[in-house]
């Protein structure tokens, strides 16, 4: 039998996530250890760094704009701006990635977040054409349809940098920190083009999407919005990407908070996958569809990773944590019908292509059905594989 998955022992985060985590001797996650260094950083020094160091970038003659601000129009982005702004008297640039599968409410919110705040916007959308190949290769390649979403909010806005010479670009939240813990607040880690590559983009780049079969085939000018700025315009420039979470303390729901005293509101349904409605509402599938490969792939989903923070922030128990991810991490969402539409896939197709990407730590074949444990410990079974005989013996125990 293959090695059981381990659950930490506070939050519900599985070894086998999908971003790095370590598990101390007591059994906690390194998202939790790293989270509970929150609680001896001293934020009101943090604070009076962080404006010292746009001090350093503020415009003095007022001849451009003071910083860039990548925004998706969620929770996270009003409250960036809010800080930079409003609290800090900046002048930022917008910029946005626009992937093409808007909620109705995601979108309301971005563009409400423009007039709240008054601040110049670029919106950056690439064509829809390009848009459905690039759906199709990156969940071919990678089981990752959403991947020029990632590149876009983690290359566009450095483009613009270098366009228009401005030197800094803000983000929000150190994902691999804020989650998995891969750092410590110590570190105040900064984005740089490796961390780009490495771990936002999983090791791919705009190049890795040419070369394919005439219904998907890309030309090089097609992906201009996907490339990265040169090392010499970087160092030229000086641009230099960093991460407000390593100044301010960082909550999802007190920035739900404060974005709603602007006019954010959260998603008006249910999510498939997940409880909260406050999260991920500039790209319809994130909850859904796209989560969902992540369970096939890993063994868990969005609401695990909702129930990770929510218990680490101390609005949630463990308990009713388990509850949750038990009963909408395995779903099958209904947004699904919608993407094999847009790129042109059937359900079948979509489900053979999902199982290829399985991992074997996670799941087995047994008596023609797949199974793995779940956070009780408990064998469960999700349905049939969609694999040649050859592919299944890997898997079966």
């Amino acid at each position: 039998m293959k090695n059981k998955i381990k659950f930490c022992k506070k939050c519900v985060m599985p070894s086998s996530s999908a971003i790095p985590v370590e598990f101390d001797e007591n059994g906690v996650c390194s998202g939790c250890n790293t989270t509970n260094q929150k609680d001896d950083i001293d934020w009101g020094r943090r604070k009076k760094q962080f404006h010292s160091l746009l001090d350093q970038y503020k415009n003095q003659d007022h001849s451009n704009y003071d910083c860039i601000i990548p925004v998706s129009g969620g929770k996270d982005s009003y409250f960036q701006v809010h800080m930079v702004k409003n609290v800090f008297n900046m002048n930022p640039l917008l910029v946005t990635y626009n992937a093409n599968n808007w909620t109705k409410t995601g979108y309301e919110n971005l563009h409400n977040m423009r007039e709240a705040f008054g601040c110049d916007h670029v919106f950056f959308t690439p064509s829809i054409d390009l848009l459905k190949r690039m759906n199709r290769i990156g969940f071919q390649m990678m089981g990752d349809m959403n991947w020029h979403g990632h590149s876009g909010i983690f290359t566009y806005p450095f483009i613009v940098a270098a366009e228009k010479k401005i030197p800094l670009v803000i983000y929000g939240e150190h994902g691999f920190m804020d989650i998995g813990g891969m750092h410590s607040y110590n570190d105040y880690v900064e984005f740089t083009q490796r961390y780009r590559l490495e771990h936002c983009l999983r090791g791919y780049d705009w190049n890795d999407f040419l070369g394919h079969h005439d219904r998907d085939k890309i030309k090089e000018n097609e992906l201009l919005g996907f490339k990265f700025p040169s090392d010499e315009d970087i160092k030229n420039i000086g641009i230099r990407g960093v991460f407000i979470s390593n100044y301010i303390k960082w909550s999802g729901n007190n920035n739900s908070n404060i974005a709603k005293q602007y006019g954010f509101k959260e998603n008006s349904e249910e999510f498939d996958r997940t409880y909260r409605k406050i999260s991920n509402l500039d790209d319809m599938h994130e909850n859904g569809i796209h989560d969902y490969m992540k369970f096939v792939k890993f063994g868990y989903g969005r609401a695990t990773d909702h129930v990770c923070k929510d218990i680490r922030e101390g609005v949630m128990s463990r308990d009713e944590g388990v509850k949750i991810i038990r009963n909408m991490d395995h779903v099958k969402p209904n947004d699904l019908e919608r993407w094999l539409t847009y790129v042109g896939m059937s359900e079948q197709e979509f489900d053979e292509i999902a199982d290829s990407f399985r991992d074997d730590r996670v799941w087995h074949i047994k008596d023609g059905l797949w199974w793995k444990d779940d956070i009780l410990g408990k064998l469960k079974s999700y349905g049939k594989p969609y694999l040649s005989t050859q592919q299944q013996k890997k898997y079966e125990s």
